[in-house]
């Protein structure tokens, strides 16, 4: 078995990773949120793979993205003013919107539901293949791309993440197109415009890197936020994800600290929290320091979980996340992620 190859993204490579997509295989490409494992949105072999590398349910749906300026009317059948609204302020850029989807469009993608996830993202390598592989496809290919690992685990923000996490397996990527570490550092924020021609309702389905403020501003109205009124389900929706393999807690700031002078050797225990380690730990404790702004704290999550991972730690405290709607969409991570281990 071999492993997949970290290839660079210049101009051959890039060309390459859109041939092999147009061709069956799976190729991982960098965005500006995470890595994506990407196939041929219309080749239902290629999208059976996607479920298979990543153990994904068939009931999960997956994300279209596109190159800028592709046709919507290609994979939506209706697109609401307030979709053409979001599109105009936040494209390219980390939002993805569900849309009612065009006939075509496979149930293989969306869960077998009536509404499909499309976005652009602004990475220019992932721009430069999806364009690429568009002129492969005749002008309208779109590649289908959930995050580049095993289902509920941490989503890859660097390319060697992405070689770590299929490493030994039967189905790996063809090619990972190096694109640097993903700077915004956690998924996509998802709204659905699907249902506002019968219910008027536009809702954040999923908090990411735009926030909801600012989405309500773009629209100048309110949104709901979360999934209600038989909502479409959509990726990352489930209770437990973006799980590392160490056991992960949230405590409040005063139980953190309670557990300071808790000794837990031989265990090997890590204690995540704001702020400086305290003057002295029990023995088997180690402090680890988190980013005090929540852009900062969404860039280095994921890549702090895998580093912690491998460090041989037999479990994690995590001090609970401020409630501000800035902290909305890493909060929302981190308590997926806890809730692997209930």
């Amino acid at each position: 078995m071999h492993e997949t190859v970290i290839s660079p993204s210049d101009a051959q490579s890039v060309q390459q990773a859109a041939e092999l997509l147009y061709a069956g295989e799976l190729v991982a490409f960098p965005t500006e949120t995470v890595y994506g494992l990407g196939a041929d949105a219309e080749n239902l072999a290629a999208l059976a793979s996607i479920y298979e590398a990543k153990g994904r349910p068939s009931n999960h749906p997956v994300i279209v993205h596109v190159a800028p300026g592709a046709d919507l009317y290609y994979w939506a059948k209706q697109i609401p003013d307030e979709g053409w609204r979001l599109v105009e302020c936040f494209w390219p850029g980390p939002l993805t919107l569900i849309l009612p989807k065009a006939d075509h469009v496979p149930l293989q993608i969306t869960g077998g539901q009536d509404s499909v996830g499309v976005r652009c993202p602004s990475h220019p390598v992932a721009q430069a293949l999806l364009t690429a592989f568009a002129k492969c496809k005749g002008g309208q290919g779109g590649v289908a791309a959930p995050s580049a690992n095993r289902f509920g685990r941490i989503s890859p923000t660097q390319a060697y993440h992405v070689q770590q996490e299929f490493k030994g397996c039967v189905l790996q990527p063809k090619m990972i197109l190096e694109g640097g570490p993903a700077e915004v550092g956690i998924e996509s924020t998802i709204v659905d415009v699907s249902r506002v021609a019968t219910t008027g309702e536009v809702a954040v389905l999923r908090p990411g890197g735009i926030s909801v403020a600012q989405i309500e501003a773009a629209l100048g109205r309110s949104v709901q936020i979360g999934a209600k009124h038989h909502a479409p389900r959509v990726s990352g929706s489930l209770k437990a994800h973006y799980a590392p393999t160490t056991p992960l807690f949230s405590l409040s700031r005063a139980a953190l600290h309670a557990k300071v002078t808790e000794a837990t050797a031989p265990k090997k225990v890590g204690l995540l929290g704001f702020g400086k380690a305290p003057a002295a730990l029990a023995a088997g404790l180690q402090w680890v320091e988190l980013p005090s702004q929540p852009a900062h704290f969404a860039h280095a999550l994921y890549a702090l979980l895998r580093e912690l991972d491998e460090q041989g730690f037999d479990a994690f405290y995590i001090e609970q996340l401020p409630t501000t709607p800035e902290w909305l969409a890493v909060a929302d991570r981190l308590n997926r992620a806890a809730a692997a281990f209930e």
